[in-house]
């Protein structure tokens, strides 16, 4: 990869395996199949620039290597107008997507600038009455479901396909 590679990285909170399948199905059940082109995902950030891929990489296994897995809550519906999502609370993973914005400042742009409302899409792109079913019946059944953040992971973006470029596991002490 070169200084001057653009191509856009996008970093995801990691999710534990049970979870991420949970997730998925509703994402298979909910989502059109012909959007559905990646799992569920909590994005960190949409597009780091590719210029700084080794510097993205380094500083992630410094953070990860001394940080524990960060704790977060899936908690409430969030209604998307043409779609659904569910709200990722977690004070730990945004403090650690706030250092990795500090340190790439300058070099984010648009909502990648700004801090993030988390959250996991299981719909998108569905009329509202669609949408409401949906987000009627999580209302009757989702219970909020607290888990630890496992890892980060990075995939290039090439021609809106996504390609794996690593995942950081937290590998720090624990939490008090």
């Amino acid at each position: 990869m070169t200084i001057a590679d653009r191509t856009p990285h996008i970093v995801l909170a990691v999710l534990p395996d049970a979870l991420q399948a949970r997730l998925d199905a509703l994402r298979r059940a909910h989502y059109p199949p012909e959007r559905n082109r990646v799992s569920a995902h909590c994005t960190l950030f949409h597009a780091v620039p590719g210029m700084v891929a080794a510097e993205l990489a380094a500083t992630l296994a410094r953070l990860t290597a001394m940080t524990p897995p960060p704790r977060a809550r899936i908690d409430r519906i969030i209604d998307l107008d043409g779609g659904t999502a569910l709200a990722l609370i977690s004070a730990d993973l945004a403090e650690i997507r706030e250092t990795l914005a500090d340190h790439f400042h300058g070099l984010l742009t648009g909502g990648d600038a700004v801090p993030p409302r988390f959250h996991i899409t299981v719909q998108n792109k569905v009329d509202r009455r669609t949408a409401h079913i949906l987000q009627s019946g999580l209302a009757a059944t989702w219970r909020a479901t607290d888990t630890p953040i496992p890892a980060i992971a990075v995939h290039r973006v090439i021609d809106g396909a996504w390609h794996p470029v690593g995942t950081w596991r937290f590998r720090g002490g624990g939490r008090g």
